[in-house]
């Protein structure tokens, strides 16, 4: 090993050691905070499965047969630490520094230090990359093995290139998208770019590779490569089939998230949701005006010399991996959800970095404006409805149900609890963190008129309903009036209306109990009027 690269090795893992404690100290309010929503639903009950039966193949929850990568490390980590959920958030922040360091590195290599400093801030201070940190989801875990992935691509290492997007795939299936982007747009980008590279490095970076003067040989053996992770994930889906009999999951698993996707409109505004997640989403839209803005400022000069820009051809793969995920996220996927963009926004945020470094004098306070935006929507909740998972407003859930929960299990231990999920499964698995003993419970899909009209019907089987807001609602929405919107959010995203706790009382036969709100949230809990008159006969 050279001493170039031995003090690289080195300064990587200080670099790492850095991220962590950062991330560590930013999180510590949240490292024992239960589970929340599709960890309690598919990644934590998996992984638990795995760590008490050493089955691959979840039991105790229906298999989506998302590859076993961070479910494998979870319960490793907790045969060596113990289950707790402090253990599992501090895991998912160690994958999320190795990520920040893998966007820092890809930065650094394809344009400056410098763009590679203010990349990784704002990457580690984007709200839905933030919230996601120390969550038990496995899309930030495939969104880091692509980061590094991208880099072996652009260092052309194609060893380290089949190991990363390998990684990436045994994370999440959908992480095939990069190298399978990458390995169609070659032909494209030989044409584009055989004879005219554009560097992208700063004086202190190495070149990048010209992929598109290597020799025919080479770049056969980079198709081989890029290729590699599809047999690997083809590997698992092999075993889940044997295992199950399915391919892809459970069927209901497949017909919310493909077969119920496929209509042309949905497409569309799908495509659109995800075209503003990936450049305008929670302040994100301040750092892609401000750098398309920037682009009609000449470059600046130091020196006598323009600042370098990333080269035209990593820029091009760059896009066509964004291009990528864009189109196939507004293809497939029931819940359009932000985070299965995270291995696209950060490169993103790359380009525009980089773009205002080139051309924007005071570019650094530009940068730093952006992050306090960052910061704000964290904490903040934009006027439209959203994901909770995607700010700390998860962190008001958890805190909501914690409380109404306690509340249900300390004056009604024997009660049967008619509710809907996630809260059915809080109340009935003890080990996600919201109630020490197992609690019976009466699940219904929602908490509109239709499905309380029918549990009304069905009193019998509850004594007690938790009854929660199962979207956020937002005080003043900007499109509800707008009819059309609505039908096509209830038609093709399942959107619909909880009814508030008062009315929900109403219809059960019941009286409310107990009720909290919270930023466009709220939990309540309705006693059934037959309990009360059991307490007279008393």
């Amino acid at each position: 090993m050279t001493p170039e690269a031995d003090s690289r090795r080195y300064s990587s893992a200080l670099l790492f050691a850095l991220f962590f404690l950062a991330l560590l100290a930013l999180h510590a309010p949240l490292l024992r905070l239960p589970y929340f929503w599709d960890e309690a639903g598919y990644y934590i009950p998996a992984a638990r499965d795995l760590l008490l039966t050493g089955s691959l193949i979840p039991h105790s929850t229906p298999s989506n047969a998302h590859p076993p990568l961070v479910m494998a490390y979870l319960a490793l980590l907790w045969k060596a630490l113990g289950y707790t959920a402090a253990v599992t958030r501090t895991a998912m922040l160690f994958i999320s520094a190795f990520g920040l360091l893998g966007v820092f590195r890809l930065a650094q290599r394809v344009a400056n230090t410098e763009v590679a400093v203010a990349s990784a801030a704002c990457t580690a201070l984007y709200p839905v990359f933030f919230a996601q940190s120390s969550m038990a989801h496995v899309d930030l875990a495939a969104a880091a093995f692509v980061f590094w992935g991208l880099l072996a691509y652009v260092e052309d290492r194609p060893t380290r290139m089949a190991i990363w997007f390998s990684l990436a795939v045994l994370a999440k299936e959908t992480a095939f998208l990069a190298p399978l982007a990458l390995l169609a747009s070659a032909p494209v980008a030989k044409v584009l770019f055989s004879g005219t590279f554009a560097t992208a490095k700063a004086p202190e970076v190495r070149e990048a590779h010209d992929f598109s003067r290597a020799a025919p040989g080479h770049q056969n053996l980079r198709a081989v490569v890029l290729i590699f992770p599809l047999f690997t994930l083809t590997l698992w889906y092999s075993y889940h089939y044997l295992r199950t009999g399915f391919v892809f999951g459970n069927p209901e698993f497949l017909r919310y998230n493909v077969q119920t996707t496929l209509h042309p409109l949905r497409i569309l505004l799908a495509l659109g949701l995800r075209l503003w997640q990936l450049v305008g989403y929670l302040n994100l839209y301040l750092l892609t005006v401000a750098a398309a803005f920037a682009m009609w400022l000449p470059p600046i000069r130091d020196h006598g010399m323009e600042r370098r820009r990333i080269s035209l051809h990593v820029q091009f793969s760059f896009l066509t991996v964004v291009v990528a995920y864009t189109l196939a996220m507004a293809v497939v996927g029931g819940a359009v959800l932000a985070r299965y963009m995270l291995p696209v926004v950060p490169l993103v945020i790359i380009i525009c970095v980089s773009t205002l470094r080139r051309r924007v004098l005071y570019w650094r306070a530009v940068v730093a404006i952006v992050a306090l935006a960052f910061v704000g929507a964290l904490f903040v909740n934009p006027p439209y409805g959203f994901s909770i998972e995607d700010n700390l407003a998860y962190r008001d859930y958890i805190l909501l149900h914690q409380r109404a929960e306690a509340f249900v299990e300390t004056r009604y231990p024997t009660a049967q609890v008619l509710t809907a999920w996630p809260a059915s499964d809080e109340l009935s698995r003890p080990w996600l963190g919201y109630v020490a003993r197992p609690m019976q419970v009466f699940r219904i899909e929602d908490f509109t008129a239709e499905q309380l009209f029918a549990a009304a019907d069905l009193r019998s089987h509850f004594s007690l309903a938790l009854i929660f807001s199962t979207k956020y609602e937002p005080p003043h929405p900007w499109f509800e009036r707008w009819r059309r919107w609505q039908q096509w959010k209830t038609h093709y995203f399942g959107y619909h209306r909880d009814l508030p706790p008062a009315a929900a009382a109403q219809i059960l036969g019941g009286r409310v109990v107990y009720e909290e709100h919270a930023e466009g949230q709220w939990v309540a809990v309705i006693e059934m009027e037959r309990i009360e008159e059991a307490k007279v006969f008393r």
